[in-house]
């Protein structure tokens, strides 16, 4: 079987669309974007104006609910698809690019994307956005970071360790 055209078309570009709504979705966008890149990156939020105008074909909804990326010949990555091609393009993940697309390494990307879709589901309610607003939690939520111990949480008003109870 030859390849088709989209098979030797190469990728100079790519575009994740990202749930901006999602907590480790923006940390992982954040993280992208401070990686060594050898095909640039440019990272929209999923379901965005922005997104529908660019790829007026996509289904919009199910790029909310798993990582897509478009490449800029037309290319449309989904699931462990999408994390194998974005770590491709970043200089320092390219050689784990590699591995996790071979048969062997293909259970552990679909391992991770699984693990990730399941941590987002866990943070919703069936078929709601995020509950929490996607923001980052901080002191004044109880949660603190010691370098030697890592991040801890003390619920507020629970440090004499006599907590309310709703």
């Amino acid at each position: 079987m030859g390849a088709t055209t989209a098979d030797r078309t190469p990728v100079r570009r790519l575009t994740v669309l990202y749930d901006a709504d999602c907590s480790l979705c923006a940390f992982l966008r954040d993280w992208l974007m401070r990686q060594p890149q050898l095909v640039p990156l440019e990272l929209v939020p999923a379901a965005s104006e922005r997104a529908r105008q660019r790829f007026p074909t996509l289904d919009h909804r199910a790029t909310l609910d798993d990582i897509t990326v478009v490449g800029d010949a037309g290319q449309v990555y989904r699931g462990p698809a999408a994390w194998i091609v974005t770590l491709w393009a970043l200089r320092e993940h390219r050689p784990l690019a590699h591995r996790l697309s071979t048969p062997a390494g293909a259970p552990f990307a679909k391992g991770a994307a699984l693990a990730a879709a399941k941590w987002r589901g866990s943070q919703w309610g069936q078929g709601q956005r995020p509950q929490w607003g996607g923001q980052v939690y901080g002191q004044a939520d109880g949660w603190s970071y010691d370098p030697g111990q890592g991040w801890t949480y003390t619920a507020p008003g629970c440090g004499d360790g006599a907590c309310a109870t709703p």
